[in-house]
């Protein structure tokens, strides 16, 4: 089988980073192509940065339609362009955030999630209701940019380890899920230290990716995930145009 993980910002160490984490849980017949748009922010910060790194992401995931992949992961926790994703093509699409929240939700009771600033705590609040978790989830921020999670010479980790020891001591936290992609190389050693189950969605989506494909699911295309109607986009747009199927 095989996997297109589309990180939606333009940053290609932190998509070599998850391609990486990626292959790295994956059944031997998989093959996981990680790729990043060629347009859009090179970090995903809030609300202005996830609008427009959609048109990027569409992109990507139509050229793997026409190279026939058998199911796409978006790696952005906030869950970027998700809906959209799922109407472009009839594969399946994961974002991480949900597929990290479901995975926890099978590991413990109470979950946090530890993610990089204030600012996102708002976009995974929602998705975390929109999941059915917010009654058991928190959601905290480590105030760490997230190209800092590709610095080595910050201290990224530390501000990480220590949100994650308030979390488990403060609000009783029996999972903790690591809210941005970019902390997926983190994943192991945190789980030792803390010795909890810390999920990086990255390798959640991952096998949750190869169990929809096993099974032979696709998308249905039955309501809200119908394919887009054919019609003219204007302007810088207009190459996104929606044709007929």
């Amino acid at each position: 089988m095989r996997i297109l993980l589309i990180n939606p910002n333009t940053t290609e160490s932190m998509t070599r980073k998850i391609g990486a984490a990626a292959q790295s849980v994956s059944g031997r017949d998989t093959e996981v192509t990680a790729v990043n748009p060629a347009m859009g922010p090179v970090s995903i910060e809030g609300y202005h940065d996830q609008a427009f790194s959609v048109p990027g992401l569409l992109e990507e995931i139509g050229k793997g339609r026409a190279e026939g992949y058998d199911g796409y992961i978006i790696a952005c926790f906030d869950d970027t362009g998700l809906d959209a994703a799922r109407c472009v093509v009839p594969e399946p699409v994961l974002g991480i955030c949900e597929a990290a929240m479901h995975v926890a939700s099978f590991l413990g009771g109470r979950m946090s999630v530890v993610t990089t600033l204030k600012r996102s705590i708002a976009t995974i609040e929602a998705l975390a209701a929109r999941y059915g978790v917010a009654h058991r989830c928190t959601v905290r921020a480590a105030e760490v940019p997230v190209l800092a999670l590709e610095d080595r010479e910050s201290d990224a980790v530390d501000r990480i380890r220590a949100e994650i020891r308030a979390a488990i001591s403060e609000e009783q936290a029996e999972t903790i899920v690591l809210g941005c992609a970019g902390m997926t190389d983190l994943t192991r050693a945190l789980t030792e230290e803390f010795r909890v189950p810390v999920i990086d969605g990255v390798a959640a989506a991952t096998k949750l990716m190869e169990a929809l494909i096993g099974l032979g699911l696709k998308t249905s295309k039955v309501g809200g995930y119908a394919a887009p109607l054919p019609k003219t986009y204007l302007g810088d747009f207009a190459r996104f145009s929606p044709k007929e199927n």
